[in-house]
């Protein structure tokens, strides 16, 4: 499934995201992506990520309290604009095992959410049903990728709103 989103993004943007699915680029990204993307976004005064120039696609650093330490952590996550708030899809690249930032979630759903250096207070809710099938469908149009997750994490992947 494609949609304009996919479609409008350059050649450099579409084989990123493509690669960004296949399962041992995704192994890499998984290790890398995070600190690349942590470090441009400070590089650049908060106003992009790598993933964001590279991929085209909208991240929020998302800053959780940790489940069992209880100490704060951002996280680079894929966003998906849907009115005042943000979908997030937890896929953790198709890997088996849920991200760290969805357990964090569950356990305190009160986070920070920033984007473009605008961050405000968000508040986790896990979608399900019909609802989450819809969320999951707009993810996959901006990042096909989502698909391939599916097939290899052998899990559900959470799909979560984060509102002010």
């Amino acid at each position: 499934m494609t949609s304009c989103v996919y479609r409008d993004a350059g050649p450099l943007q579409r084989l990123v995201r493509a690669t960004a699915a296949s399962r041992p680029l995704a192994w890499l990204y998984a290790r890398i992506q995070e600190p690349l993307d942590t470090l441009v976004y400070r590089l650049s005064r908060h106003r992009t990520t790598l993933s964001s120039w590279l991929a085209g696609v909208q991240l929020v650093m998302l800053t959780t309290t940790g489940a069992r330490t209880g100490r704060r952590r951002t996280s680079p996550v894929l966003a998906i604009r849907d009115g005042d708030g943000f979908i997030v899809i937890a896929s953790n690249f198709g890997q088996p095992r849920h991200p760290a930032w969805y357990h964090n979630l569950r356990a305190e759903p009160h986070a920070w959410a920033e984007v473009a250096g605008r961050g405000r207070a968000v508040r986790a809710r896990e979608l399900h049903g019909a609802e989450r099938d819809r969320c999951f469908a707009r993810g996959v149009e901006i990042y096909p990728g989502f698909e391939h997750y599916v097939r290899r994490a052998g899990r559900t992947i959470p799909v979560l709103r984060l509102d002010p």
